[in-house]
């Protein structure tokens, strides 16, 4: 996917509160998810994929200025699936707090 900003890493954590908590996403959530440094432009490339696979999932935003969360993490390939599987490994591991 060459049309894919580079962007930092996540905390496994938040991903996964941000992806159960917010149906949909704006500037906020995508700074708590890769970090307050991310540059304005970066949001609005981050934001327009996620606009793009909410097309191909038939999905609307309900305010201009946020996308919805499942098709923005597809569309910046987070698989919440595999974050929730690592997640649950490091707690196992006591690498981070237990449930």
């Amino acid at each position: 996917m060459s049309e894919m900003p580079r962007v930092p890493n996540y905390a496994p954590a938040t991903a996964l509160i941000i992806y159960y908590s917010c149906n949909e996403i704006g500037n906020k959530e995508i700074r708590q998810l890769f970090g307050s440094q991310l540059s304005p432009n970066t949001i609005v490339r981050l934001k327009s994929l996620a606009r793009k696979q909410m097309q191909e999932d038939s999905k609307l935003a309900f305010r201009p200025n946020v996308v919805n969360t499942k098709s923005a993490y597809k569309a910046w390939g987070i698989d919440i699936t595999e974050v929730e599987e690592g997640y649950k490994k490091l707690q196992k591991l006591k690498l981070v707090g237990a449930t």
